[in-house]
């Protein structure tokens, strides 16, 4: 009830979103977490970014991909982010979205584990906390964890623990859990607590999409100048937590509420791994691997289509294209 009487608050909203000449263009975009690797959002709407393209963006925080991919279906939203799975399952199901550009272009997730656990081998038998059996994270865990001689279910359980990261770190404290994944820069918290860093999963899955930028393909195509717009305000703030370091630190410390210490490590990390894509691009190995793992969860029979199929950065590239004539 809650969710539909926010979708037609949305939807309201959005009927009065096209402005006149005179004023900025009302946008209205979703994201499913408000966290360090979001942050390119933020940075783009909070630093004016959006605002130099002409456009007034409303970053509306919607908790969990579900809502996010719903209400952008409806037309509440005009951009939605968050994981590519659920927009490339939408697409299968026939919605027009379209995947326009990354956010995140790899994985941030570091396995911890408890104080008697230091290594991989340490960790065959033991339960896994996790928010879900399915989906991007835990696929790739279990990749990452294969590589290292661990498979899923003879090797070691899941355990799904509802609340997300903080939940995880509580069920570890308690022992009702051996190990699970945060993301940057929870791990130097945990880290603080006690607790083992045994691996990132990086280093088992080098090329992996966790985060994108999606859009309606007929909505996109009506108001192509707008769509290369906000792409703008997005390569420009991916381009700023790149060059400016200090700032930078200071922006997620303050707007994402992060200790110092923890975004100063947070930023060395996204951008030394190039998590944070400078131009705005989707890294197309990362998707084919998104689309197997969406393909191995939904037992999808034939050859497995490529990225083209839920990818269009025309957008992104006239967009960067106009930010080099500048």
């Amino acid at each position: 009830m809650a969710f539909h009487l926010r979708i037609a608050l949305l939807a309201i909203l959005l009927a009065g979103s096209i402005a006149t000449a005179q004023e900025k263009t009302r946008i209205y975009l979703g994201a499913s977490s408000k966290t360090l690797g979001y942050s390119p959002l933020w940075v783009a709407t909070k630093k004016g970014f959006f605002e130099q393209q002409g456009l007034d963006v409303q970053l509306v925080l919607l908790r969990g991909m579900p809502m996010t991919v719903q209400a952008l279906a409806a037309g509440s939203l005009h951009f939605g982010s968050g994981g590519p799975e659920p927009y490339i399952e939408a697409g299968e199901r026939g919605l027009d979205f379209i995947i326009t550009g990354g956010v995140i272009n790899g994985t941030a997730q570091f396995i911890i584990a408890g104080k008697n656990y230091k290594s991989y081998e340490d960790l065959r038998g033991a339960t896994f906390g996790t928010a879900s059996l399915t989906g991007g994270t835990i696929t790739a865990l279990r990749e990452a964890l294969k590589v290292k001689g661990l498979e899923y279910p003879r090797d070691y359980k899941l355990l799904i623990v509802a609340g997300g990261s903080s939940a995880n770190l509580a069920a570890l404290q308690s022992g009702q859990i051996a190990a699970t994944t945060v993301a940057v820069p929870l791990n130097y918290a945990a880290e603080e607590a006690g607790f083992n860093i045994i691996g990132r999963i990086i280093d088992g899955i080098p090329n992996f999409q966790t985060n994108v930028i999606a859009t309606r393909r007929s909505w996109a195509e009506k108001n192509r100048p707008l769509t290369v717009r906000f792409m703008k305000g997005v390569v420009q703030a991916l381009r700023w937590l790149h060059e400016n370091k200090e700032p930078a630190i200071e922006f997620l410390s303050r707007e994402i509420q992060l200790k110092p210490i923890h975004a100063r490590k947070g930023w060395e990390f996204y951008t030394q791994n190039g998590l944070w894509p400078v131009d705005g691009a989707v890294t197309l190995e990362g998707m084919k691997y998104n689309i197997r793992i969406y393909a191995d969860q939904t037992g999808m029979k034939g050859p497995l289509p490529a990225p083209a199929k839920f990818v269009d950065q025309s957008y992104l590239s006239e967009a960067v294209k106009e930010l080099t004539r500048q």
